[in-house]
Order: structure tokens, then sequence, then C-alpha cells
């Protein structure tokens, strides 16, 4: 079987590239697969993500049906960014039906705030690539439900996101970088890692760090990573300069393992949800750091020693100053959570497993487009 690989590498700036390049190095050491060309295969399988990278792919994926990966179980923002009014109302109204065109005109007319509206993410805009592919694999069983409401025949296949290793930095540069950056030994330093986007529930993380520092708790805060954009870090301007937050922007690969490997805690939170499987959440998992992420059908497959889950709206503020006060009165207890989570993203997530679980479903497909 031939298969035809169809996605954004590095280094193009988006997580789905160094996931696509992890998979496609297994993937070849078991099947033939060729990439991003137009030549002739068995199956082919095409990765979509919420933004306009992917439009060539999306756009392929529905002349030649294979099987697709949603990476977010959402293209709404994917179709703000590529079509204008017209054409994108008429795609909301081909998932939703006449009744909602005057709501399509609303949502384009209020996209500037598309970011963190959850309407935005409450209205995935996938029927149409779900119900032309021969199969639709997703990350959890969230993303899987989302596919089902909106093709409902659709085959959907569930395969975890994909952990690969990394490397462990040296025990003595990990003291000497919480030296540098004035951490010391009873202080509990957390971190929030990746592009900093409106979802990611800073503004509750910082809120947070601030009632903790308000009250003598010693904590600091890493906050690592590029802002989206520059208007929404002017709008945390004064948070981030209060006292006790560490700021770094993008991280090189060995520089952003020994800052992870520094924190004691690292907070992913995301809300409202694309759907979407965290891969830095994974790769955190992974390598045994206590992981805090929102609780949800997203989230649902990790075992609650593994992590802790913070409800998203009202309590979660409060919860995340639980879970804080917990992790500096029991110091063992995010050391224990992160090797119950390095256990199970080891088994689970492992990337030989997870290719073998890619090559089953093209297969399953390959000969359901035969019959």
């Amino acid at each position: 079987m031939k298969v035809g690989f169809h996605s954004p590498l590095p280094p193009a700036a988006t997580g789905v590239a160094d996931y696509s390049a992890a998979l496609l190095g297994e993937l070849r050491q078991r099947a033939e697969v060729v990439c991003n060309t137009d030549e002739a295969c068995d199956i082919d399988l095409y990765h979509l993500g919420n933004n306009p990278l992917h439009g060539a792919i999306y756009e392929r994926a529905l002349r030649k049906p294979g099987v697709v990966v949603l990476h977010d179980a959402l293209l709404h923002h994917f179709f703000l960014g590529r079509l204008d009014e017209p054409a994108y109302v008429e795609e909301f109204v081909f998932n939703y039906g006449e009744w909602y065109r005057g709501l399509a005109h609303e949502l384009w007319r209020g996209r500037s705030r598309s970011g963190m509206d959850g309407a935005y993410f409450e209205w995935p805009m996938i029927a149409r690539v779900c119900r032309e592919s021969l199969a639709v694999i997703v990350h959890n069983p969230g993303a899987g439900a989302t596919v089902l409401r909106h093709a409902p025949r659709a085959t959907v296949v569930e395969i975890p996101h994909l952990w690969t290793p990394a490397e462990v930095p040296d025990r003595t540069d990990v003291v000497s970088l919480r030296a540098a950056l004035r951490v010391s030994e009873n202080e509990l330093m957390a971190g929030v890692f990746g592009h900093l986007r409106e979802t990611k529930r800073l503004g509750a993380v910082l809120r947070a760090h601030a009632r903790l520092r308000a009250r003598g708790e010693p904590v600091r805060l890493l906050i690592a990573g590029e802002f989206v954009s520059p208007e929404l870090e002017r709008n945390y301007a004064a948070e981030l300069a209060q006292p006790g937050v560490v700021r770094t922007g993008y991280l090189p690969e060995r520089e952003f393992w020994l800052h992870a490997a520094a924190v004691d805690l690292c907070l992913n939170l995301r809300y409202p949800s694309a759907g979407e499987s965290s891969g830095i959440a994974v790769r955190l998992m992974g390598a045994g750091c206590a992981t805090m992420l929102t609780a949800g059908e997203e989230t649902a497959r990790f075992p609650p020693e593994a992590c802790l889950l913070c409800d998203p709206g009202l309590c979660e503020e409060e919860q995340m100053l639980s879970y804080w006060l917990w992790a500096l009165r029991d110091r063992e207890g995010p050391r224990r959570m992160g090797s119950a989570a390095a256990a199970y993203i080891r088994r689970e997530h492992d990337a030989a497993r997870v290719a073998s679980l890619y090559l089953d479903a093209l297969r399953a497909a390959h000969r359901a487009g035969r019959c």
C-alpha cells in the first residue's frame, strides 16, 4: 500500500508540522510513503488544522477523498481567514442550514473577537470534509463526538496524540537556571509554555498567581512563549510586570526542555476548546512534568493520578489556587504525578504504537474505498 502524506512540515510555524514530521519518520519505517506530491497513491492522508496553512490540503482532500486527520475539531477560523463574506456565509449554511444564515452574517461582522468568543467554537464548520472523507482520525473522544454531530455516517478513528522522547537536561544545568532566575529552594515555580493565545487562560493564571503572592506564598510564574498578536500582549502588560513573573520569548528546543525541567508545575489550560489534544501537554507529561489541564472530553483519557484537571467557568481560578497550594504543601506530590504521567504517555502515546494505529486506519479505509 502506497500512502500519500499531505501536511505542513518544519519550518512551518505550527505544531502540526512538528507532529507530522515525527509521524512521517515512523510511517516510512513501516510503509511506502510519499509526502506533499501529486503522485498516484493507494490512499491519501490529509492533516488539517484551524489555520490558513492547510488551505491547499483541504481543497485536495475534497477533490480526492482519503483519510483526514483533524488536529482541531474546528475549522471556523480557517474559513474566516480564507473566505470572503458571501462564501463564508454559504459554507456556514451548508453546515447548519438556511435557518442560520442571519447568524452567519452576525458572526462574520464580529470576527475580530473570534479568538475568544465561545460562539466561534460552538460552530466548528467541519461537515463538508468529514462527510466526503473515507475516514476521520481524531485524538480524543471530544473531537470524535463533534465529528459525528456534523457527519453521523463518518468513520471516526481515535488515535492518541503522538509522543516522542526529548533530551533530558542535566540536573546541574537545571539548578543553575533556577539560580539564574533567582528562584530559591523553598519557592514553587509554575510555568506556561507555548504560543500565548486567548484560549490559554493567561488572565486567570496571572490573577491566581497574584493572589498567592499577596498572601505571602512563595510562588513564581514562568511564562515562556510568544503572544499571537501584539494587541494581546499589550492587554496583559500590567499583569506581566507584577512581582514574581518571569518572562521569556520563544525557546529553542534545548532551552525549552531546560526551562520545563526547572518548573515544579506546568499550566496548560485551554478554553474555549477547539477539540484539540495539546501537543505541548503530551510532551510535558511524557517528560515527567506535573501538568494542570482544563477538564473536558479532550482530556478525559488521562488517568486522574497523571494530571490536575481544572473545570472551566466560575470555579476555574479557585481550583487553580487549590492545586497550587497542594503543590506547595506536598512537594513530593507533583513528582509522583509527573512519574505517573510519564508512564501513561510513554505507554499509550508512543510514536511506534501511534504509527501502527495510523496504518491500521489507512488499510481499513483503503479496503472500504475499494468496495
